[in-house]
């Protein structure tokens, strides 16, 4: 049924909701998928599937032959968020949601990232490129530290090292397949912040819970059921979260994000330290899923949101009534 508070015209669109893709990802990119069909359905849109598998020019064919408006983009991971699917898309010369080839392609590079916001003056953990070699041969840095893929995401592929264990490090450099470098950064105790940006508006600030005390928010914490608690607002310092606000923004900012982006922190309340993880150009749609959470905490419903993104692809968004950033309770400590 058409929610009529969503799409206040009576002409609809057609849009193409890619998805699935060939990544490690690809399960999360059908759940998003399936979960946006919906929602856009909700908000009376005309909706084509379209699974974006190995053969591109089936891809291709199957974008002219639904000649959608605009393009819905939930691909995770490579190749739905580096900037090859978005670069198609310029080809074809179809509006797309999220962030355009530049922004795609420098945020799913973490060693990328980690220059352009270093370059605009932003906190990042220190932290070097290693090769599979020199990992079996040294540790990169004093332990404890994190060992992640250069260009993957939700978490695959990262290991943390609390101290340094030479046969361990052997192990993971024996068995990496995730390209020829590796990006080692130091290991940031506390707790685990993320902060959703839409269009120019950082959103909320979640903490996220694993189910046991120093979780580490894994591919399985982040999807499956009980995987992890999402607290929004989080907890913080009223300073610590006016800081996260900012430094989201400016992130999105410093990339040249569109749409809708989201900055994952690591936050040492003992050192009052706010670090920047990673910034997330496709930020997962799926029932769990933070973006959604956090502009539902500012009034904005799931198909308002999905919308919303459309709408901002064909350039065409007004701007959101949103609620106040909730309050979090006060929090002196860490």
């Amino acid at each position: 049924m058409t929610d009529k508070t969503i799409l206040p015209t009576p002409t609809p669109l057609s849009i193409a909701v890619l998805m699935g893709g060939t990544s490690s990802e690809r399960s999360v990119s059908l759940s998003s998928g399936r979960a946006v069909m919906e929602a856009l359905k909700r908000a009376g849109h005309h909706v084509h599937a379209i699974d974006a598998g190995p053969d591109i020019t089936a891809t291709i064919e199957a974008l002219k032959a639904c000649k959608p408006d605009a393009v819905f983009n939930a691909l995770h991971g490579p190749g739905g968020e580096d900037g090859a699917i978005q670069g198609v898309l310029e080809w074809l010369g179809l509006p797309y949601t999220h962030s355009g080839i530049l922004a795609s392609a420098i945020a799913m590079n973490k060693a990328s990232t980690r220059m352009a916001l270093q370059a605009a003056g932003l906190p990042v953990a220190e932290g070097c490129l290693i090769t599979p070699d020199e990992l079996k041969e040294r540790a990169p840095l004093p332990a404890p530290y994190v060992l992640k893929p250069v260009a993957e995401g939700s978490s695959v592929g990262v290991h943390i090292l609390h101290e340094d264990d030479a046969a361990k490090r052997h192990a993971i450099a024996g068995s990496w397949t995730f390209g020829p470098q590796i990006l080692a950064e130091r290991f940031i105790p506390g707790r685990e912040l993320t902060v959703a940006v839409l269009g120019d508006e950082a959103l909320a600030v979640t903490e996220i819970l694993t189910p046991e005390s120093g979780g580490f928010y894994d591919f399985a914490a982040k999807y499956q059921a009980n995987g992890s608690r999402h607290v929004i607002p989080a907890p913080l310092p009223a300073d610590i979260t006016d800081q996260a606000l900012t430094l989201a923004r400016r992130a999105h900012q410093a990339l040249g994000c569109r749409g809708a982006s989201r900055t994952d922190y690591r936050y040492d309340g003992d050192k009052g330290e706010l670090v920047i993880l990673e910034v997330n150009t496709q930020p997962g749609m799926t029932a769990t899923s933070l973006l959604p959470e956090q502009a539902a905490a500012r009034g904005v419903s799931y198909p308002l949101l999905c919308h919303w993104l459309v709408m901002d692809a064909l350039g065409r968004a007004e701007p959101l009534s949103l609620h106040p950033v909730p309050q979090p309770e006060p929090a002196d400590g860490p």
